[in-house]
């Protein structure tokens, strides 16, 4: 069975750039721009990794987080957390630390990008 990854970034072009990189390997990726899109995604059934920035206009990553939890959806998804932030918000990660599966740092490698889906 093919790998599901939904990426939530704001930016087209970090959106373009992973599916092109994943699509040689073999992943389904599905790219939304924003919270509420994703979690509209994951309530029409997606289920798999979920990487998500941080950093995000409206409903940013934390926000998003939040409401997947609220809405019961966490047994569908691995949630990834990729932020250009350097700094980590220690007390959001404490408090998402059962839902969060990992936490990367934008820029993104090919050896990061691989981790992300093994």
């Amino acid at each position: 069975m093919r790998k599901q990854l939904l990426v939530v970034d704001d930016e087209e072009d970090i959106l373009t750039a992973l599916q092109s990189f994943y699509k040689q390997y073999d992943v389904d990726v599905t790219a939304v721009t924003n919270g509420n899109d994703c979690i509209k995604k994951i309530e029409q059934g997606f289920s798999g990794i979920v990487l998500i920035d941080i950093m995000m206009p409206k409903m940013d990553g934390w926000q998003t987080i939040s409401e997947i939890v609220k809405r019961g959806l966490t047994d569908k998804v691995k949630i990834k957390i990729i932020t250009g932030k350097g700094t980590r918000d220690h007390t959001k990660i404490a408090r998402f630390a059962p839902y969060i599966d990992d936490y990367i740092g934008k820029p993104l490698s090919n050896k990061i990008l691989l981790g992300i889906i093994e």
